[in-house]
């Protein structure tokens, strides 16, 4: 039985729970409130799904606009837990030449102290799935808060997003003998396969090995401009992507990985989940900012 089956029958249309930083990603010209777990929640919720963020922000100038322009993007503040001593957490972004951005992220902030207990009161005993990432287990405490979702979790979406320093090599592997759905980009494949002593250089072996060894029922690549390709079992399906003239990168994953899980989730044909996760990143690597209107 599938991940996907299982969940159509123990969540219906429950809660899909996106726990980790909020952050503000402050461009040279500008300011958008971003991290992954946020872009992810925002694009499922635009896509009809029912979803909430677990986040923590502090008690300071940003925090204030944070909260009206999560409730901009459609989400709930329902999980946004607010820390009094740590700021809310910014992040200055810079473009190379090929449009990829570096990140410089500010460090502590709140979401580095998510609270279990917090979060247990808001979701009850309800089922839920589960999707987080690698950054926000930097610290101790959110990274204990997001093991203990995980194992309540009854399925969980990983999206390894490799940030160094932050994600360590003990952090990827041990989270993702913890999922179900890993998202990655052909780099960072690479690189787990190496951490994972995978001893292969094509993407699709490595891929099929981290699959056995981990435990994972499907993991997808991005592969920026070439589209994007997946294994599911022994299965791999691929898709070329669409052209765009890229405005910035940023939020173009998060963008797939929603529209990937939402397909995934509706049991939809993998070529259909993967054009429509290729459409919609397309869409927001051609526009400023990870959360653009979608109409």
């Amino acid at each position: 039985m599938s991940v996907g089956h299982e969940l159509k029958n123990g969540l219906g249309r429950k809660m899909i729970v996106s726990v980790g930083e909020a952050v503000w990603d402050i461009f040279p010209d500008r300011r958008v409130l971003g991290g992954a777990p946020v872009n992810v929640a925002y694009h499922l919720a635009s896509l009809g799904v029912n979803v909430q963020v677990v986040t923590r922000i502090g008690c300071d100038p940003l925090a204030e606009e944070t909260l009206p322009r999560l409730r901009e993007l459609g989400l709930s503040l329902a999980g946004v837990q607010r820390d009094p001593t740590l700021p809310t957490g910014c992040v200055k972004v810079s473009f190379a030449g090929d449009h990829e951005p570096s990140f410089d992220i500010v460090a502590p902030a709140a979401w580095d102290a998510i609270c279990y207990e917090e979060a247990e009161a808001l979701l009850g005993d309800g089922p839920f799935a589960l999707v987080f990432g690698t950054l926000a287990q930097r610290d101790p405490r959110s990274r204990e808060t997001i093991s203990r979702l995980r194992q309540r979790a009854a399925a969980r979406f990983y999206d390894v997003n490799l940030r160094p320093p932050f994600t360590t090599p003990e952090l990827v592997l041990a989270s993702l003998a913890n999922a179900d759905l890993v998202k990655m980009n052909g780099d960072e494949l690479l690189q787990v396969g190496r951490w994972a002593a995978i001893d292969a250089k094509d993407k699709k072996k490595v891929a099929q090995r981290l699959l056995k060894k981990y435990n994972v029922a499907v993991l997808a690549v991005t592969e920026g401009g070439s589209g994007a390709w997946l294994m599911a079992g022994d299965q791999c399906h691929a898709h070329p992507g669409f052209p765009v003239k890229v405005a910035d990168t940023v939020g173009a994953g998060d963008a797939f990985f929603a529209t990937l899980i939402e397909g995934y989730l509706q049991h939809r044909p993998w070529a259909d989940c993967l054009e429509q996760a290729n459409r919609r990143g397309s869409y927001v690597a051609g526009r400023h900012g990870a959360t653009p209107p979608m109409g």
